[in-house]
């Protein structure tokens, strides 16, 4: 398998303003006359990391990555609770994006998404699929109220330690239904007191930490040790999953149609208990012209070694596939 290209520094960066008082963060790394590919990065709310560059042959490609609204170096920031989201939906994203190809120049791109990154690299494809090239995804999500369902109360008899400390957020008596531990943690982590806030951040990462534990001998991402950065993911994420991501549900499988024309790599570890095989398996029935890779030691995160050179491998075979 590929190894990850050496690190590399970008060669050019700004902050996009969106006109709505959102400042976006970007960065191009790799060769300026190379092929366009966009790196949309998981979360929500997880912001962009040095890694993903590592993921493109810095020689074929012109990788554009950014922080998506109010995380990362965006601004302003969902760790202040002063910061309105009602303008970070999904759909804003979608536009940020196409303001993005815009701003730079770009015809069409490769997609890559990873986690959530899958599910806005798909509402973006399909909402504008002349401007997609190709497409590679790794632990697919399409943000269904079932897949939100399955993280946040399916995955309960897989660990009930866990479980248990996760749900405190819940009254007494309660069924603990997903979407009251949505709304609940929602809630805490708009709390006007700090410390009920960042309690309320750190309970939510315990949480996805359980099922990351399991399967990454790497332990948790370094980023969660900072207070501030969880705060800022875990306001998004309960943001976007108190309003189903603002999709239809089952909108993007309903529409996979629209990818016809696009060629697509779905990467997907058979350990990955945050987003489940079946999301993938059901993605590349709609969509005939993606190739589904199951990995069988892989789970959900990208710096497992088998997922991380699989996607190195996917962006090598698009690296002179024919654009639009």
């Amino acid at each position: 398998m590929s190894a990850l290209y050496p690190e590399i520094e970008p060669y050019d960066h700004g902050q996009l303003d969106t006109g709505d008082g959102n400042l976006i963060y970007w960065e191009a790394c790799g060769n300026p006359a190379g092929r366009p590919a966009l790196v949309l990065h998981g979360g929500p709310g997880s912001g962009c990391s040095t890694a993903a560059r590592r993921y493109f042959d810095p020689d074929a490609y012109r990788i554009i990555l950014f922080d998506q609204r109010n995380c990362g170096r965006s601004l302003p920031s969902a760790a202040d609770p002063e910061t309105d989201l009602s303008l970070n939906t999904t759909w804003h994203l979608v536009a940020d994006i196409e303001r993005l190809r815009a701003h730079l120049g770009i015809d069409s791109w490769l997609l890559f998404g990873n986690s959530w990154g899958s599910t806005l690299a798909l509402a973006y494809a399909e909402t504008h699929p002349e401007r997609v090239a190709a497409i590679v995804l790794s632990g697919v999500t399409t943000t269904r109220r079932s897949e939100i369902d399955w993280l946040c109360r399916g995955m309960a008899p897989l660990f009930p330690e866990e479980w248990h400390r996760f749900r405190q957020v819940i009254p007494a008596g309660s069924q603990g239904r997903d979407e009251d531990i949505v709304a609940a943690y929602h809630r805490l982590l708009n709390d006007p007191d700090p410390e009920t806030r960042f309690k309320a951040a750190r309970d939510w990462h315990d949480w996805e930490a359980a099922s990351i534990l399991l399967a990454d001998p790497q332990g948790r991402p370094r980023r969660w040790a900072d207070p501030a950065y969880m705060l800022t993911r875990a306001r998004i994420i309960t943001h976007y999953f108190s309003n189903g991501a603002w999709l239809e549900d089952g909108q993007l499988l309903k529409n996979a149609a629209r990818l016809i024309g696009s060629p697509g790599i779905l990467l997907q570890g058979r350990l990955d208990i945050e987003a489940p095989l079946v999301t993938a398996w059901e993605l590349a029935r709609a969509w005939p012209q993606s190739e589904l890779s199951i990995l069988a030691h892989a789970a959900h995160s990208t710096a497992n070694p088998d997922m991380s050179a699989a996607i190195v491998t996917a962006t090598d075979r698009f690296r002179y596939f024919p654009q639009k």
